[in-house]
């Protein structure tokens, strides 16, 4: 077993152990609209967000399969801060696309927690040495606790015209977050809208996304020889799908925990585990965990094997990915609601926590990556020989 298999190893068993915490902290963290500070501190402890940091910077350089297990981990225990870490870990990868320069900056403690995403809701402007960033960005999961924050926007001209679209890392503290998430589901993810004025960014801190994307960017010394190429997209949407496992296994336990016993109401049933019907509704969910799980994992092996050879997957490769993941999502949603409709009236109680990981799994399936409908068109187009017609792949 090699030094990353036992580093996988030992994180994985500290953030098991920590399940029953995460799950009791969730309501709480809910209440608050952000994950509770413990909940954060525990997962810096076991090494979680050291799991992306090259190893030479002091982090653990983990495979995507092992990376993939601890979100799901965690989501087992809170779905939102599964969330969370997902965001942090597949954000902190991305940050292995920008130049070494960048990389000594942001990985420097070799435990570093980086929010972001794609869509670019402001613009940079060049100027001596770097950039002026100014924008606002909505929906970003874990600025309430990150270091660095990725940032993508449009690329302005002389003239004020939009040249091209570019991504800027810049500190976290350096941006306002507002205090405007208030959700049905995902709550405590403290997904806010952060807002940067007049920030000026050093060039080595800016990437063209075009070349993030096909992992083109230059001056770094990780182009592939590592095994950690995964492409943006994939990864992104791999490491996304092992939490929504996470979030159905878990409610498949908690269905499980609390069934014996119980009656049907209006019925002669006092047991409700011996009712055919439940029964075939736990074998039911229980297929569709398994089916995910079995996606995610064929998905997962490919990108490691393209990796590790030094290859990006192709086009119809990542077309499959996108397809894969959303089936794998919409099977774990499926899955809770399963659950979710079998437990009788009580589980509408906010003491029950099924039915957060119902609302919870709901809204976050509600993001524009993992839309069913969105990916399988783009699978479908694959399998139909004809062009994806999309940039994110």
């Amino acid at each position: 077993m090699s030094t990353t298999d036992v580093a996988g190893t030992t994180v994985l068993d500290e953030v098991k152990r920590l399940v029953p915490t995460l799950r009791e902290n969730a309501h709480a963290s809910e209440e608050r609209r952000w994950i509770l500070d413990e909940n954060i501190e525990l997962l810096d402890k076991a090494g979680v967000f050291r799991a992306a940091v090259p190893v030479r910077f002091g982090g653990l350089g983990l495979p995507l399969a092992d990376q993939n297990e601890i979100i799901r981990e965690i989501s087992r225990g809170c779905a939102s801060t599964g969330w969370v870490a997902m965001v942090w870990l597949s954000t902190a990868w991305m940050a292995t696309l920008y130049p070494d320069r960048a990389q000594e900056e942001i990985f420097r403690g070799g435990s570093v927690r980086v929010s972001g995403g794609f869509t670019p809701g402001g613009t940079l402007t060049p100027t001596e040495g770097g950039y002026v960033l100014n924008g606002t960005w909505r929906f970003n999961t874990g600025s309430h606790g990150a270091d660095w924050n990725m940032t993508a926007a449009h690329l302005l001209g002389p003239d004020g015209e939009i040249t091209g679209e570019s991504v800027a890392l810049v500190p976290m503290a350096s941006m306002s977050v507002a205090d405007d998430w208030h959700v049905a589901g995902a709550a405590a993810t403290g997904s806010s809208t952060s807002t940067a004025k007049d920030l000026f960014v050093p060039a080595h801190l800016v990437v063209d996304a075009e070349a993030a994307v096909l992992g083109t960017t230059g001056d770094r010394s990780n182009t592939g020889a590592d095994g950690r190429n995964y492409g943006i997209y994939t990864l992104v949407m791999t490491e996304a799908a092992a939490g929504f496992l996470g979030i159905a296994q878990a409610a498949l336990e908690l269905f499980l925990d609390r069934v014996p016993g119980r009656g049907i109401a209006y019925t002669n049933w006092t047991d409700q585990s011996a009712h055919p019907l439940t029964q075939i509704q736990v074998a039911t969910a229980a297929n569709k965990i398994a089916a995910a799980e079995a996606l995610i994992g064929r998905v997962t092996a490919l990108l490691q094997r393209r990796a590790d050879a030094g290859e990006h997957p192709t086009w119809d490769e990542k077309a499959a990915v996108r397809g894969n993941t959303a089936y794998a999502v919409q099977l774990a949603k499926e899955a809770v609601e399963v659950l979710y409709t079998a437990s009788g009236a009580s589980v509408i109680a906010l003491s029950a926590p099924l039915q957060r990981l119902h609302r919870d799994i709901q809204a976050l399936s509600q993001h524009g990556l993992m839309q069913i409908t969105t990916n399988l068109e783009v699978h479908g187009r694959v399998l139909l020989g004809l062009d994806p017609d999309t940039p994110f792949l």
